[in-house]
């Protein structure tokens, strides 16, 4: 079956553009194009798309308001935000408003091929930079914030190796690395990962790592972690 995408950007020609590259694809279907985030919002409602390939920058409705109010839905698609403007605050709203991923457009087609194809799959997908930014912001902070009363109830449902794996994950490990670094394999770090985002009631490993530093469970190196 293929995935159902939905293109959104206030540009035509780069609209057309990503449009006609996913279309190619085997495994994917354009479902719908939008120019604004207000139609986007429509659309994503109409159309049930997988995965939305959201601008930022439009008039209306940008892409970070319009991802907000599709996330809030049940059912909602996942979100890859795509931008020509590779600033912090984009970065870190996006992922707060609920988007799955954030790429720059001057991404090689493969890799944004490829990201699609994650975020459709639940998992998270970060350009190089953002992800740099994002580790750097929370390692300039305060460091580590005790358990306080405002922790989330449901943390107290994580096993130690839950919380093990969620501190891994916002550290920015893949499975393969969590699974070496802790000696086990990557079926029960997939299995530990299912249940962590079950239980905090979180979408996908990018609302698990904001999470994660939020409460000080996470350390921008942990140990074991790749340098």
């Amino acid at each position: 079956m293929s995935l159902k995408v939905l293109v959104v950007d206030d540009q035509g020609v780069v609209r057309a553009g990503f449009a006609a590259m996913i279309d190619a694809e085997e495994d994917m279907t354009v479902v719908g194009e939008a120019a604004d985030g207000a139609a986007a919002v429509r659309l994503a409602a109409e159309l049930a798309p997988d995965v939305v390939v959201m601008d930022v920058r439009m008039p209306e409705l940008d892409g970070i308001a319009a991802t907000r109010i599709i996330t809030a839905r049940d059912d909602a698609p996942r979100i890859l935000v795509l931008t020509t403007f590779d600033l912090d605050a984009y970065v870190f709203d996006a992922l707060r408003a609920g988007a799955s991923g954030f790429l720059l457009k001057d991404v090689l087609p493969a890799e944004l091929l490829q990201g699609i194809r994650v975020v459709a799959t639940g998992e998270s997908v970060l350009a190089p930079s953002a992800t740099r930014r994002l580790i750097s912001h929370y390692a300039s902070g305060p460091g580590t914030a005790p358990r306080s009363a405002d922790t989330p109830r449901e943390l107290d449902s994580l096993t130690s190796s839950q919380l093990n794996v969620l501190a891994l994950v916002a550290s920015g490990l893949n499975n393969a690395e969590i699974a070496e670094t802790l000696g086990i394999t990557v079926g029960t770090v997939k299995s530990h990962v299912n249940a962590l985002l079950r239980k905090l009631g979180l979408r996908d490993r990018v609302q698990a790592t904001i999470l994660a530093y939020d409460l000080g469970l996470a350390h921008p190196n942990p140990p074991g972690s790749p340098v």
